[in-house]
């Protein structure tokens, strides 16, 4: 089924499985795909963040469950406090799928990962559908969920056209200079290989 989501600016993708069959002006690619579903959004569609802390935030740190925040907190513990935890393969796990569901809030598309050498964690990612990118040279500033919080550099996916992977976020923000002040929790969607992974409710 096609679906075109379009965003305040005019601008559209038009996504067939897991790949963008078409991108422009949301009222020429209307006229071109009269049955379409439409998903229009508030913001601004980009290609979507590639988070440079993967490692870091998937694998040194551990996602507490929702039922565990009276004890832990909500927040990635990592250090003497993620020691103290002696996490087994299950646990690992599912803070892996905690942590990248997220990384989807923010808009992630992808992380950078050196090599994940916890196979709970690589297989939780590997089934998320997560991208996983090589080291992005020196990120530099502190592993966060949202890039822009952090204080490194702040990348992005490729951008989005005839026939990419249909990987992209949309942000509710006039621009992207508005994007850069109020940071990645402005994502109210996420789309990872034509699936729509996150949408704020």
């Amino acid at each position: 089924m096609l679906t075109i989501h379009a965003d305040s600016r005019g601008r559209a993708l038009v996504v067939e499985g897991a790949r963008v069959k078409d991108a422009g002006a949301v009222q020429d690619l209307l006229a071109a795909h009269p049955h379409a579903r439409v998903r229009r959004w508030p913001g601004i569609l980009t290609p979507g963040l590639v988070n440079p802390h993967g490692t870091e935030l998937l694998e040194e740190a551990y996602h507490p469950d929702p039922r565990e925040a009276g004890e832990l907190g909500t927040e990635p513990l990592t250090g003497d406090a993620l020691a103290a935890l002696a996490l087994d393969d299950a646990r690992w796990g599912a803070s892996a799928r905690r942590g990248v569901q997220r990384m989807l809030a923010h808009g992630t598309v992808a992380a950078a990962c050196e090599e994940l050498r916890n196979r709970a964690v690589r297989d939780a990612v590997r089934r998320s559908g997560l991208g996983i990118v090589g080291r992005l040279g020196r990120p530099g500033g502190v592993p966060a969920l949202d890039p822009y919080a952090g204080g490194g550099q702040v990348e992005f996916a490729p951008p989005r056209e005839r026939g990419s992977a249909a990987r992209f976020a949309v942000f509710d923000v006039r621009d992207e200079a508005e994007l850069a002040e109020r940071g990645s929790g402005t994502c109210v969607a996420t789309v990872v290989d034509g699936r729509l992974v996150f949408r704020r409710r």
